[in-house]
């Protein structure tokens, strides 16, 4: 069976490589071909009448026709879809809506419809079939890959809404799904702690030849589990139980849950010998860790470029030094980008045939009219915006990524992701924007009556938590009025930001660290970089995210406020519609 699977991933793989392999050659006329081929289908829509698709020629008409956009540009007509009106965005009414967070607490939805579809299954296998040609031996075990629900909620006029990661999975032919480690029902409990603890029980449960998930914080969280639990874990092996009581975690009263644990526990039987071999990685070690456990590991398929590579860079604590990493390439829920060809590097190449793609300069962002480049008119070594047009009907979307172009496969450029470009800071896939730090403290000082000036944001990737500069009115508030006023925040900012809230929730995110700085601060920083900097005065903006500290604000802080003074009971949080690290994230 499992070689069955491995003769059906090659075949479909190259299948797949033909259309890559035509279009790296010559990555302009790719270009134009899908381009013209989405205009010409969707004409007649909506976006297509607005925009006059039909004059549309050249590239250049493009531009001059669609304005560059965002989400909330494509709002208006990502509304009338879900109110059930057709041909808006595309001749294709989507079969289901991707979430993501977006600006506000507001989740965006992005459409998905069958031609997107086919072409990330096609992305999917083609980044199979090349890492099975450096690791033939990938497929020889199971695959130990995490997603989100299928379905999260519905609209008004019943489209689904929720992961196409889960749906993929859930809908994969049996051969595949039976190579699966974890299966696909645990992805449907509710509760982190437990979905977290009986996804390692089962994947320990036999031999993983390949770990594929986008976040390398969520292996980082398996491990720890199968560190925290290895002897629950190994019992459980030994007599076939689920190895964890419900009743100890959230949610035990929910019958959807109920019912799927259930069926999970049907479908176990005792193993003594593999409770055996556990065991035995337990006593030469002291503790259960994956590379004891998974001898057979040959890949593991994560993201290894911007803070993630941070995060990758912790599983040598769990992993064999010589274990190969290959980056999944740049992928999120708008549109797969890059497809990598080799192991241990962020880059991949541009997937041509898969969007229609405009590169902006990184320090021409802000001006009224960029230079806008197409992929064949790039330079290695050189940093842009990307904005994406896909057949799932987005158009020059500003997706807010910075990119680098670090060389070239063919005459196609080979890019890496770099950071989340305007407003926007992320450690583990939650994406905060500046609007939402701005609202929570916001409503953390007006739920305490606390007065505050001016804040920072500054991501800590190695202790995986934000470290939040306030300045207040005043230093007369206490130390546990601070430390109150922090956890107001942190649930605040778990209100607005889905994906936040998800991270702190799963405890891949720790709670920020509030440090108060002095009185002053802030209008001394500037007054610093003013008259030091070269900054001009009248045209001054303070900057809210910053990448790292700065000398003078270290030496700026009053008192500092950490997880451990106040970390508040997040189970007490409402949840909201919540999307886990997938694929596409």
């Amino acid at each position: 069976m499992i070689n069955l699977t491995r003769v059906i991933v090659a075949i479909r793989g190259w299948w797949a490589g033909r259309a890559f392999e035509k279009g790296v050659r010559n990555p302009r006329a790719a270009q134009e071909r899908f381009l013209k081929r989405l205009l010409k289908e969707n004409a007649q829509t909506a976006f297509g009448r607005d925009h006059d698709f039909v004059g549309v020629e050249t590239f250049e008409d493009f531009r001059a026709r669609v304005p560059m956009r965002n989400y909330e540009g494509h709002k208006v007509y990502i509304d009338r879809m879900i109110d059930g009106e057709s041909d808006i965005l595309t001749t294709l009414d989507p079969f289901m809506y991707g979430t993501t967070s977006g600006t506000t607490a507001s989740p965006k939805l992005i459409p998905v419809n069958t031609l997107w579809k086919k072409g990330l299954s096609s992305l999917l296998r083609l980044w199979i079939a090349r890492c099975q040609k450096t690791h033939p031996k990938m497929l020889s075990h199971r695959i130990l890959t995490i997603t989100s629900p299928a379905v999260e909620g519905y609209t008004d006029k019943g489209v689904p809404i929720g992961s196409v990661s889960g749906l993929t999975q859930k809908r994969a032919p049996k051969v595949i799904r039976k190579n699966l480690a974890v299966p696909y029902q645990i992805a449907e409990i509710k509760d982190y702690d437990l979905r977290y603890a009986l996804s390692m029980r089962f994947a320990l449960s036999g031999p993983v030849s390949t770990i594929v998930t986008p976040n390398p914080s969520t292996i980082l969280k398996l491990a720890e589990v199968g560190v925290e639990h290895g002897d629950a874990i190994v019992r459980a092996v030994r007599e076939g139980t689920l190895g964890f009581d419900p009743k100890d975690f959230q949610n035990s009263d929910d019958p959807k849950q109920t019912e799927i644990l259930n069926e999970l526990a049907s479908s176990l039987k005792p193993d003594p010998d593999r409770a055996d071999f556990l065991q035995g990685c337990i006593n030469r070690k002291g503790r259960l860790l994956p590379k004891d456990a998974w001898p057979q590991l040959a890949v593991i398929g994560c993201w290894l470029g911007g803070s993630c590579g941070a995060q990758a860079h912790r599983l040598a604590d769990y992993f064999p030094e010589s274990l190969p990493f290959r980056d999944l390439g740049l992928r999120a829920t708008e549109a797969t980008v890059t497809i990598p060809l080799e192991d241990h590097s962020a880059s991949g190449v541009l997937a041509i045939h898969g969007n229609y793609y405009e590169f902006i300069p990184e320090d021409e962002i802000q001006e009224e009219n960029p230079t806008v480049l197409g992929a064949h008119e790039l330079e290695v070594g050189k940093s842009y915006y990307i904005l994406l047009t896909t057949s799932s009907g987005l158009y020059r979307y500003d997706i807010n990524d910075v990119i680098q172009v670090q060389g070239f496969h063919h005459k196609t450029p080979v890019i890496a992701f770099m950071r989340k470009g305007r407003d926007m800071v992320n450690i583990t896939g939650e994406k905060l924007h500046i609007n939402q730090v701005l609202d929570a403290t916001r409503a953390a000082a007006e739920t305490m009556d606390f007065g505050w000036q001016q804040l920072q944001i500054i991501p800590n990737v190695d202790a995986s938590r934000y470290d939040f500069l306030l300045e207040p009115m005043s230093n007369e508030a206490s130390d546990t009025e601070m430390s109150e006023f922090l956890a107001e925040f942190d649930r605040h900012l778990m209100l607005l930001n889905m994906e936040y809230e998800q991270k702190r929730r799963s405890h891949r995110l720790s709670m920020p660290q509030l440090y108060r700085m002095n009185v002053g601060w802030s209008e001394r920083k500037r007054f610093r970089e003013v008259s030091m900097g070269g900054k001009r005065d009248a045209q001054y903006k303070w900057a809210m995210i910053q990448q790292e500290w700065d000398d003078f604000s270290r030496s700026q802080v009053f008192s500092d406020h950490s997880a451990n003074t106040m970390e508040i009971d997040i189970s007490s949080i409402k949840a909201t519609p919540s999307k886990s690290d997938t694929l596409p994230d």
